[in-house]
């Protein structure tokens, strides 16, 4: 099973929620990618405030509706709203969330990110943790891997996916080498030569997952950093899926759950709809259109990412 730890599903121009989920999974299936990790909402805003990081949650959330056994939802938290992050990991973990993401909200190390590490361990969900190293200067609130390895140190039962290795991919995993609950991921960069050789000898395959940084990045690009290494066939297998089934929780939390039928239906496990239960949710379209917050009120006064990274 291949699945892709990190994706964004971002619409284009004229495009609704509904016609980028059919493209994008399209595009997994030319690649025989059978899952995608989704989080944000289809805009980078670098300081949510509460609406704003609820609308994401929420954008995410009835992006996994569209195709709930191709999705897996990531809960969007911020330190700036550790209460309220509090409130959101339990209420889509019910809903079939099985991580968490953290942005650029504030540095990682951050003590607001603190309860929400511990409530992570409670309920056994990875951390994805955007690292970057940039030529050009980080943003004021853009963490470096050695800002993950000090909240991995406060939080050793967590598991942290470390979102680009930090971009310079080399220094990065080098920094976190020796921190065993740090997995990198292999997304957001350019398809290099020699990546994920290097990941598999300093930290092993069990330490790496397969990322894309969909639509920032193609798939087919960040996927071929793993298909193409010169490794085992066996850790290919590790870093394409299994790792990350092995750090993620399972799926059902309803004990009732059905099976899905019909022509579209896997044939040997329920899906994420089925998991959770009676909720649905329904397509969005871009904001300024209902059932959105208008575009108006949605990023009033609050930077808009001019980056795809996230």
């Amino acid at each position: 099973m291949v699945i892709d730890c990190h994706v964004h599903l971002m619409c284009r121009p004229g495009e609704t929620q509904a016609e980028a989920v059919a493209r994008t999974l399209r595009c997994m299936d030319r690649l025989a990618i059978d899952q995608a990790c989704i989080c944000l909402g289809d805009r980078l805003v670098v300081q949510p405030d509460a609406d704003e990081l609820r609308w994401q949650n929420e954008w995410a959330a009835s992006t996994v509706a569209l195709a709930p056994d191709r999705f897996i939802g990531f809960v969007y938290a911020s330190p700036n709203y550790p209460d309220l992050s509090l409130e959101l990991i339990p209420e889509y973990r019910e809903r079939g969330f099985r991580g968490i993401k953290l942005w650029v909200c504030q540095l990682c190390d951050h003590a607001g990110n603190d309860p929400i590490c511990e409530l992570a361990a409670e309920l056994g969900l990875p951390v994805l943790q955007h690292t970057w190293f940039k030529a050009t200067g980080n943003m004021p609130t853009e963490s470096e891997p050695r800002h993950l390895l000090a909240l991995a140190r406060r939080h050793p039962r967590v598991s942290f996916i470390m979102a680009h290795a930090g971009g310079d991919w080399e220094r990065g995993l080098r920094l976190v080498q020796d921190q065993p609950n740090i997995i990198p991921d292999t997304c957001g960069n350019d398809p290099e030569a020699g990546f994920t050789e290097l990941a598999v000898r300093l930290l092993g395959a069990s330490r790496l997952v397969f990322g894309s940084d969909a639509t920032g990045r193609s798939f087919a690009s960040q996927l071929a950093k793993v298909v193409g290494a010169g490794i085992p066939e066996v850790d290919k297998r590790l870093i394409l899926g299994g790792n990350l089934l092995g750090l993620m929780p399972s799926c059902p939390l309803t004990p009732t759950a059905t099976w899905a039928t019909g022509p579209s239906a896997r044939s040997s496990k329920p899906t994420l709809r089925d998991c959770c239960g009676s909720w649905t949710a329904t397509a969005w379209t871009r904001p300024g259109s209902a059932p959105s917050r208008a575009s108006s009120t949605a990023t009033a006064g609050r930077p808009i990412a001019t980056s795809w990274r996230a």
